[in-house]
């Protein structure tokens, strides 16, 4: 389940209450995005005190863009991330798709690559391995719980990239718009093969999709209401145009029906993405979901 970041008015005493029901639901992990030039909360701030928060549930971001920070600063945040959530962190990370967020953060746009997001995730798996990145006293720190640092996952719905994630990491942290199983299933077989081409275990195959639970047309309206403010770089009539057949609007019982056809594609984990932060919803989807746990 992801936290309601992307919604507007938050305090913490809502982001508290989410938390704490996502940990004692049947939920396998706790998510939650990073965007700069936007009114969500900062993603490594949360972090902090989603450690605090929360005792079972994975830890997963979803995404965070290392080229927005610097890298051995971005390694030592999650690291004591890490270290305070007990060895709990998932690192889904990607390139990111919106140029304003690289200005706003003074990062290069010609950084905005899979390249450059592997070349810093080297750097970040050196901060976390011990070694000195520079000619400093002391290694940078704090240890990370997790022997090596927190596990990868790779933000993208993409075959090329999935296939150069494979070097580095564990699966796949991807977003479906249309829930297409076909390309779904598709973009598996693509992991699937990278992964065995490295040498390396299975991977992990994991993918995420808006949701509203209600009757159709108010759940409908929510989804597009949602899709209308985040995304805000992308002209409204063209959010207009996708918000119709975007994510999953409907009952409890339909969602169910709806997680059952990913499992039986291969999904591991799937990430829904709220579309109010009315607890409620997360009520009903925890209620449900149980048949998964």
């Amino acid at each position: 389940m992801t936290m309601p970041v992307m919604e507007p008015n938050l305090d913490s005493a809502q982001l508290c209450a989410w938390a704490r029901v996502i940990d004692g639901g049947p939920f396998s992990s706790l998510c939650w995005g990073e965007r700069i030039a936007f009114d969500n909360p900062d993603s490594l701030t949360l972090l902090g005190a989603l450690a605090a928060w929360t005792d079972r549930v994975r830890l997963v971001t979803t995404v965070v863009v290392p080229q927005l920070h610097d890298p051995v600063m971005l390694a030592k945040a999650l690291a004591t991330g890490d270290m305070l959530c007990g060895g709990r962190l998932t690192v889904g990370i990607g390139v990111g798709g919106r140029h304003e967020d690289y200005v706003a953060a003074g990062a290069d746009p010609a950084s905005q690559t899979m390249r450059e997001m592997a070349r810093r995730v080297a750097v970040m798996k050196r901060v976390w391995a011990g070694e000195k990145v520079t000619d400093s006293v002391l290694p940078v720190g704090p240890p990370t719980v997790q022997p090596g640092g927190p596990e990868l996952l790779v933000g993208s719905i993409g075959p090329k990239t999935v296939r150069s994630a494979a070097a580095w990491a564990r699966g796949l942290a991807g977003i479906t718009l249309d829930m297409d199983l076909d390309k779904q299933r598709e973009l598996y077989d693509v992991a699937r093969d990278a992964w065995a081409q490295a040498g390396k275990p299975a991977p992990h195959l994991g993918t995420s999709f808006w949701f509203a639970i209600g009757d159709d047309e108010g759940a409908r309206g929510q989804v597009h209401r949602h899709l209308r403010r985040y995304m805000n770089w992308i002209p409204a009539e063209y959010v207009d145009a996708m918000a119709p057949t975007t994510g999953f609007a409907g009952t409890e019982r339909e969602l169910v029906e709806v997680l059952g056809r990913f499992a039986d594609i291969g999904t591991d984990e799937v990430h829904l993405i709220p579309t109010s932060s009315d607890i409620d919803q997360l009520r009903r989807v925890a209620d449900a979901v149980g048949v998964f746990a």
